[in-house]
């Protein structure tokens, strides 16, 4: 409690003026009417941490994932009491990432507390990761007690202006009688319209009980005369201001979550241009993913319409792992020869060349809960035939509705199925390709998709290897694939697989990792040790950051800061309670069972991981990494 003891102190040394007390009286003149009608509980060991509890509770929270610290531990031993469970992680951008993750697979909201300063600012990455894959997290940060913000407290920095740009709505709690309102308004705000980061603040002297906040309010050494009454008087009057109707009772049920949909006029016309198209596709992003339309009602719509898609983001896997109409390969030829083009949550960014890959005589049909998202370069490079802001997975649930009896002519996506084995079978030709020293990554990762668990859950962290993994792996359902989403960030693998396989603990989660990308989270082998969340990492391990080095060397001519090593990756595993195994060209012959073997230890209880010496190949030759 060191940030609340120095008050008295820093008010002690400021000047009597006359202007200093209106000051005061006017700051503190609705707070005194406040406490004319609310008592203040003084003797109640209640603290604002229960009132946190209860809120989450309220809303279905299961898991509060943290890394501990002084500021929060109210919220946290509460959380525990009332049945919430705490994860505890190595790096608190992970607490965040699996928050992430619980978010993508519950539909609901994903929460993490962080202590203050240098405990939040570890999150921004993983935020801002949020925000840009729309997922609904609550962030809870604590902060500097209330009178110290601003004066050089421990850990005390401008944490609102650090988030507001994150996160749809940042709110720091002034006193214990605004946490309720505050976190059931910032709860529903997270999940409406296109989801997102929200971020409370908690000063710690509105987590912490009445007894323990007012020792801390009272001076040491009191000051004598006018100005030493008038402080006394300021520091009673905000500690009672702090505590009043601090604990009477609060609906803290959930708030109405606002979800956009299209119009029906909207739907009677894409209707009418679906029904003329000859050769139409749908590009299907994320948000085809979230609530309220189940995902197994989005997938029975696109097989009614039997139109060819493309799947990306978290909608990979929706349609199964061999679907006639799910289409993985030429998307870009597909493109230029369609004459309708449904872009369901997909976003003409970068992954869609700025919508340039967009042909210009296709209808385009977009639909996106996000504005700025749904006309994203429209400006520029393509123009939507219809736009509708909206939620895609509803959309394309009455899109089907309305058009039944009418499928697309089956001619057309057969078509672009025969364009996809042949690559495919060009894929698997590759595999059996042999590579200098090392093991073929991509015989490597058919290997582990011809004996992955058909509940089993991807998660890809990385660049080249993973980059290689999307063409290869095939999702077995809806929500069976986690990725960082458009910011491309690394370093997601260990948060993502905790919340993965906290959410269904039954499934085989993998992680899929690239050697530069496990340095980041390897830790969290400690983290699926100490809270039993046995998990399978599979690590191509090329000692090089390929993503970067496949265009640093032939256009720049050096592989600086491109390399690494042939790291012992399994060692460090072992080392942290889990089971590693190495697999080079020795161990070729054996790879089929060796990975078999590591899924038994897993499902003994075993975070298991297998460092894979790979070697190169000319597959992707040409992507880019910026």
């Amino acid at each position: 409690m060191e940030s609340l003891g120095a008050v008295g102190a820093v008010l002690g040394c400021s000047a009597c003026c006359i202007p200093v007390v209106a000051l005061l009286l006017a700051a503190y003149k609705l707070g005194l009417f406040y406490q004319l009608f609310h008592q203040t509980e003084t003797e109640s060991p209640r603290h604002g941490g229960e009132s946190v509890a209860e809120v989450l509770r309220a809303h279905g929270v299961k898991f509060l994932f943290t890394l501990v610290g002084g500021h929060i531990s109210p919220i946290l031993v509460a959380c525990e009491k009332v049945g919430i469970r705490i994860v505890d992680t190595r790096h608190e951008a992970t607490a965040v990432f699996a928050a992430d993750a619980v978010a993508r697979l519950s539909g609901t909201v994903g929460v993490a507390t962080v202590t203050a300063g240098p405990g939040l600012t570890n999150t921004v990455t993983a935020v801002k990761n949020a925000q840009m894959a729309e997922s609904p997290v609550l962030l809870l940060g604590g902060g500097a007690a209330t009178l110290l913000q601003g004066r050089g407290a421990l850990q005390d920095i401008d944490q609102m202006s650090l988030f507001k740009p994150l996160c749809k709505f940042c709110a720091s709690i002034r006193t214990v009688r605004e946490i309720v309102p505050t976190l059931r308004k910032a709860l529903a705000i997270a999940q409406s319209g296109t989801p997102g980061p929200v971020f409370v603040e908690f000063p710690i002297d509105t987590l912490y009980p009445y007894h323990l906040v007012s020792k801390e309010f009272a001076p040491k050494t009191p000051p004598k005369g006018l100005m030493g009454s008038i402080i006394s008087w300021y520091l009673r009057n905000h500690l009672k201001n702090l505590f009043a109707g601090a604990w009477e009772a609060r609906d803290v049920c959930p708030l109405s979550v606002h979800v956009p949909q299209a119009t029906e006029d909207q739907v009677q016309k894409c209707i009418e241009l679906v029904s003329r198209a000859k050769k139409p596709v749908i590009l299907l992003g994320s948000q085809v993913t979230l609530p309220p339309s189940p995902s197994d009602h989005v997938r029975k719509a696109l097989e009614d319409l039997g139109i060819p898609c493309f799947l990306g983001g978290m909608s990979r896997g929706l349609l199964g792992k061999d679907s006639p109409i799910h289409i993985r390969q030429n998307r870009r030829d597909a493109l230029k020869e369609a004459d309708l083009v449904l872009l369901a949550g997909t976003v003409c960014d970068f992954r869609l060349s700025y919508g340039r890959v967009l042909g210009r005589r296709s209808k385009i049909i977009a639909v996106n809960r996000d504005r700025s998202q749904l006309l994203k370069n429209s400006d520029m490079f393509w123009k939507p035939t219809i736009a509708i802001q909206g939620d895609p997975g509803s959309f394309l649930v009455h899109l089907a509705k309305g058009l039944k009896g009418h499928r697309c002519p089956e001619e057309w996506p057969q078509s672009l199925k025969v364009g996809d084995l042949t690559k495919e079978n060009a894929n698997r030709a590759k595999a059996d390709e042999k590579t200098e020293r090392h093991l073929n990554p991509i015989k490597v990762l058919h290997c582990v998709d011809e004996l992955m668990a058909e509940d089993s859950i991807i998660v890809a962290d990385g660049g080249d290897f993973v980059g290689t993994a999307a063409y290869i792996m095939r999702p077995r359902g809806p929500l069976r694939w986690l990725d960082p989403g458009a910011f491309g960030t690394l370093g997601v693998g260990g948060g993502f697989a905790l919340g993965a396989k906290l959410c269904r603990p039954e499934s085989e989660v993998w992680i899929i990792y690239g050697d530069g990308s496990l340095g980041y989270s390897v830790a969290e082998f400690d983290t699926f040790t100490r809270h039993k969340t046995p998990v399978l990492a599979l690590v191509g391990n090329d000692a090089c950051w390929s993503q970067i080095s496949r265009e640093q060397v032939p256009i720049l001519g050096s592989n600086v800061a491109c390399g690494l090593a042939f790291t012992d990756y399994h060692v460090v595993a072992d080392g942290y309670g889990g089971k590693g195994y190495l697999v080079g060209r020795e161990e070729e012959s054996r790879l089929r069972d060796i990975i078999k073997q590591a899924q038994k230890e897993t499902k003994e209880g075993k975070a298991t991981l297998l460092n894979v010496l790979i070697g190169k190949t000319n597959f992707r030759e040409g992507s880019i990494s910026v």
